[in-house]
């Protein structure tokens, strides 16, 4: 098969993709299963890029080859090789489908590999993500998981089949101390990641589904305008939690857990100190809202628990500083938020009853199957 036009099979399966575009191009976006192993490095496609405006298509291509020859063509074609044989159900693309993926296909041809374009390339599957997110969208019941924060909102998110995690498709916690080792993907990344999230939700029938009540922004990713219209409407499902309980999530959500992470990134030795600049940085960023007074109170206390944790491998030292700002700072902006939504509250409860009601009403709409579905969502 020389071209694949079916985009739905290519994204929705996760088809592995060989992105043949310059390493700028594929940094501004690209597609979950997409890896980059271009024809022409930044440098040269910025050269053929000037050829083309001053002589020429055909004066283009031979700049093109010029540049990519020898040893070099031998390294690019070994890359491309190496990947099919990886991903023999995979495919490759540029821009839009044409001279750069052809020469690329011309080329593992005559190594003896024979691999298929995407017609159309990254242009039409972006264009066919954003048609289909937009048709999706407004024919998809969405309910909204809502809670002050450290009720354990993702935790149930997680748990269920039903559910888009949001937060996890932004690589960012959903807040001012959100942030991630390995930063945020770039917007287009993050809408791709989403509306394949959607697309599947929706080939398996999975009807409605469960999103956490967030804002239009995810740290830097901001949810597209047709799907926060949507949100505004949608029933939600309230965990409500006691203090103690928002703490202990908190603590676990903003030092435990995270800990691990920059263990991975960082080191055992560098990972405490990385992620106290991390939590000081957050505070710093909050600075105004806070007011002067409380942010100095708040970073005194949160210096404390560090040097505690640090010195006496003593993390409860951090309850007192979260404890103040999620009374202090989080619950009166959540309060605020709740304010401005619309749509019915379907349920209130704890994190446990919660969870209960969902698998009994998931067991209900189950019928018969019923048994075999609340196992599969008990094991997320």
């Amino acid at each position: 098969m020389d071209e694949i036009s079916d985009y739905a099979r290519l994204l929705l399966n996760g088809t592995p993709l060989l992105d043949v575009r310059a390493p700028v191009e594929f940094a501004k976006g690209s597609f979950p299963a997409a890896e980059n192993h271009a024809l022409l490095n930044d440098d040269e496609r910025h050269q053929v890029g000037i050829r083309y405006k001053e002589a020429g298509q055909q004066a283009a291509i031979d700049l093109g080859h010029e540049l990519v020859h020898g040893a070099t063509r031998d390294e690019r074609i070994a890359a491309w090789q190496a990947f099919a044989e990886r991903h023999p159900e995979g495919a490759l693309f540029c821009f839009r489908g044409g001279l750069r993926s052809r020469i690329v296909q011309d080329w593992l041809r005559e190594a003896g590999v024979d691999y298929p374009r995407v017609a159309g390339g990254y242009k039409a599957l972006r264009r066919f993500l954003l048609d289909a997110f937009e048709d999706a969208v407004p024919r998809t019941d969405f309910e909204l998981l809502a809670g002050r924060t450290g009720t354990g909102k993702t935790r149930l998110i997680d748990e269920r089949a039903h559910a888009i995690d949001l937060e996890g498709l932004a690589h960012h916690r959903g807040s001012a101390f959100g942030r991630r080792p390995g930063g945020q993907p770039v917007q287009i990344d993050f809408e791709n990641r989403l509306i394949i999230a959607l697309l599947r939700q929706r080939a398996a029938h999975r009807h409605p589904v469960l999103l956490e009540d967030e804002s239009h922004l995810i740290g830097r990713c901001h949810l597209p305008p047709t799907l926060q219209e949507k949100m505004k409407a949608s029933p939600r499902i309230e965990v409500d939690e006691p203090i103690d309980s928002r703490i202990q999530v908190t603590l676990e959500d903003f030092v435990l857990n995270p800990l691990d992470e920059y263990q991975t990134w960082y080191g055992e030795a560098e990972a405490q100190q990385k992620l106290g600049e991390d939590l000081l940085a957050a505070l710093e960023r909050i600075r105004k809202r806070l007011g002067g007074a409380r942010h100095q109170a708040l970073r005194a206390e949160l210096e404390n628990a560090l040097r505690e944790q640090r010195d006496r491998n003593n993390p409860d030292a951090h309850q007192a500083w979260i404890r103040a700002l999620l009374t202090d700072y989080y619950d009166p902006m959540y309060d605020y938020m709740l304010s401005k939504r619309g749509g019915a509250v379907l349920f209130r409860g704890r994190r446990d009853e919660v969870r209960a009601w969902l698998r009994e009403r998931d067991a209900q709409r189950a019928g018969p199957h019923a048994n075999m579905t609340g196992a599969t969502e008990s094991h997320g």
